[in-house]
């Protein structure tokens, strides 16, 4: 029979396995893409024969702002403290892809605050009018801020004297400053206590993203129920589930939620009620 403490033991051991593996993984991504770029690809002059290909170790430190001696260890797969904005500047340096510098984050166990960041190119925001348009059920896409994005014609019906009028539409100010909110929304108290707890958790990686903090600040400004609410601190993860209102014309109707995230901004969702 095994005792705790062994079971301890080996769980610990696991774990330092694991995160040996991933500082490999993390170094060895690391070393291929320095050694794709040359001196001349990030404005270096060549200095010297070069015995491997690729920048240097202390080159790369040099364009990050970083230690040599630290970046090394990184290379290295020692065990170093990584912030995220040491990632950043890597990041930077070695000209990674969006999709290579998410990758780099991953493998050091952080969250890029830039994913996401950039506006969507007017290619993507018309695939996702279409995407909208093209469900059945009520749909709407909402971005970081949960600005409304698109809707259909479907969601519009649910939620009248929002959606139909004219100008700007965020989520959380229809929720906590318009009255007809309050009473389109079933059980309205506890939906507006889980909602700022989900844009919590949502936006922890930049909570002090310009338009992110305008927004959170004008609320708790605006609004009481909001301010005592984003005070409390909490954080759930956004789920589906039922989500009932009571329709001015159609009585009480109840969908269940379902949201999906864009590929490549995956701070904008989809959001389906399905009947």
């Amino acid at each position: 029979m095994t005792s705790p403490d062994a079971t301890t033991q080996r769980h610990a051991a696991d774990d330092a396995r694991g995160a040996a593996s991933q500082r490999r993984a993390l170094g060895d991504f690391l070393r291929a893409h320095r050694e794709r770029l040359t001196p001349a690809a990030v404005g270096l002059p060549p200095i010297g024969r070069r015995r491997t290909p690729g920048l240097r170790r202390e080159e790369v430190a040099q364009l990050s702002g970083l230690s040599s001696t630290w970046y090394t260890w990184i290379e290295q797969a020692r065990e170093v403290s990584i912030s995220v904005g040491a990632l950043s500047a890597v990041a930077s340096a070695l000209r990674l892809s969006r999709a290579e510098r998410s990758y780099l984050f991953d493998l050091a166990g952080k969250r890029d605050p830039e994913r996401g960041a950039e506006p969507l190119p007017h290619h993507a925001a018309a695939q996702v009018q279409a995407a909208v348009a093209a469900v059945a059920a009520p749909a709407y896409a909402l971005d970081r801020c949960w600005d409304v994005l698109a809707w259909n014609d479907a969601a519009t019906d649910i939620f009248r004297g929002w959606l139909d009028a004219p100008g700007p539409k965020n989520l959380l100010r229809y929720i906590f400053l318009d009255v007809g909110a309050q009473t389109l929304i079933q059980d309205w108290p506890s939906r507006a206590r889980r909602i700022v707890a989900e844009f919590r958790a949502e936006c922890s990686a930049y909570l002090d993203d310009l338009p992110v903090r305008a927004l959170t600040d004008a609320l708790q400004r605006e609004s009481a129920v909001f301010a005592a609410l984003w005070s409390q601190q909490d954080v759930v993860e956004r789920e589906g589930g039922r989500r009932g209102f009571h329709h001015p014309t159609r009585g009480e109707i109840d969908f269940a939620q379902v949201t999906f995230r864009l590929s490549g901004h995956d701070d904008v969702k989809l959001v389906m009620l399905l009947a």
